[in-house]
């Protein structure tokens, strides 16, 4: 039983927990039902300073709850252990430094004891992400894959910066080579030859450049596993307009694998960075652009509004009407990005529905055995055989054009 300042028990009663996590030890604060506190322990960040913590807090029905600091990094052990110990864990967010109070202690006591009160008044606290599903396995590739990009790009980057300044025979050798690719492969290719510094440039090239074509080659498998994962388990996301792999990737992780704890497609829009923010002002009554939430998320959904915008045609007649009442490009864009935030978070929650039309070679099939051509289908859908080609091969998705290839197929 954890003990006060003073030695004695703890009062009886229902207890609040808060938890300042770090790399090494996590720090545990324990409060009354009142708001008094009861003790202050460190406990080990491994499985055995999980147990631990959980007896210092003692049973799950004489708890409250336990307000847990970066469930999603330090924090994610600990609040998957309390979890499945029957514990009601919410993630609790750090207190930025500039809104501490002027004069107020700033140590790892303190901060467990912030995070128990703000546990308790619900202040800033959310239910924390579930990092146990297909989801967490996601995210591991989707992050491994962000920063083989940028590997790539500092690759070629480097590249054109030493090419700049190396010899003039060496810069003559590939001043045609406009296209990043072929000039990493082109580099790739050559061997040190020349004056002591055309060797050593030239060297150097043929480093950065298979280094590149390395982290190239992962990022592609990164790629490759990530869509893996989607087709097995959120299929349905995929067949979102204009969505692909890497786009809903980063939509699932932002939902994590419990897309439900956000309570609305509302709260997806608002994590997500594209709800609404009021900027009004007189007699000018008008929306602006959110600037907060999850970047990540909100640049998939502005790539997909982006691709929508130069190939559907039902966004096109939308921007055309919206342009016409005056909104500029930023705010039609805007209001796409909420729409398309609204039916993400629809497919997020039921990814793989019973009863949806068959995809890709189930179509395909179907339609070979009543013997209809791709250019009859792509004529009654009124979209290219490229793109019904697309859609059998599986190299596209669209759940509205998959719904209404099967519809008539089946007419």
């Amino acid at each position: 039983m954890a003990r006060n300042n003073a030695g004695e028990p703890p009062a009886a009663g229902p207890v609040i927990a808060g938890v300042d996590t770090h790399k090494d030890a996590h720090v545990l604060c324990l409060l009354d039902s009142l708001g008094r506190r009861l003790s202050s322990a460190s406990f080990p960040a491994d499985a055995d300073g999980y147990d631990a913590l959980a007896r210092a807090i003692g049973d799950p029905g004489d708890c409250m709850v336990v307000g847990v600091e970066g469930t999603a990094s330090y924090g994610a052990g600990l609040a998957r252990r309390l979890a499945e110990l029957g514990y009601n864990v919410v993630e609790v967010l750090r207190p930025k430094r500039d809104r501490l109070m002027v004069g107020a202690d700033k140590n790892d006591p303190e901060d467990a004891e912030r995070a128990a009160r703000k546990a308790a008044s619900g202040d800033g606290c959310s239910v924390p992400k579930a990092q146990d599903g297909w989801v967490e396995a996601l995210r591991q590739d989707y992050v491994a894959r962000r920063q083989l990009v940028k590997t790539t790009t500092a690759c070629v980057d480097c590249a054109k910066s030493l090419l700049t300044t190396a010899p003039e025979p060496v810069r003559e050798r590939f001043r045609h080579e406009s296209d990043a690719a072929g000039l990493m492969e082109a580099l790739a290719c050559a061997e040190p030859a020349g004056t002591a510094v055309e060797a050593a440039a030239l060297g150097s090239l043929r480093s950065l450049a298979l280094a590149w074509r390395e982290a190239r080659r992962q990022a592609e498998g990164c790629e490759s596993r990530m869509r893996s994962l989607i087709e097995a388990n959120a299929p349905a996301l995929l067949g979102v307009e204009c969505v692909g792999t890497i786009s809903a990737a980063a939509l699932a992780v932002t939902a994590g694998d419990n897309p439900d704890r956000m309570g609305g497609e509302a709260s997806f829009a608002a994590v997500c960075g594209v709800s609404p923010v009021e900027a009004s002002s007189g007699k000018v009554k008008r929306h602006r652009l959110n600037r907060g939430g999850n970047r990540q998320a909100n640049w998939a959904l502005w790539q997909i509004v982006k691709a929508r915008m130069a190939s559907d045609e039902r966004t096109k007649a939308y921007v055309e009407r919206r342009t016409r009442e005056g909104k500029s490009k930023r705010e039609i864009m805007r209001c796409l990005k909420r729409y398309v935030a609204r039916e993400v978070y629809k497919v997020l929650l039921d990814p793989n529905p019973d009863g949806a039309p068959p995809h890709g070679d189930g179509l395909r099939r179907m339609r070979r055995a009543r013997r209809v051509t791709q250019r009859e289908v792509a004529e009654a859908l009124g979209v290219s055989v490229t793109t019904i080609a697309n859609l059998e091969h599986g190299r596209a998705r669209s759940t509205r054009l998959e719904s209404g290839y099967y519809a008539f197929l089946t007419s």
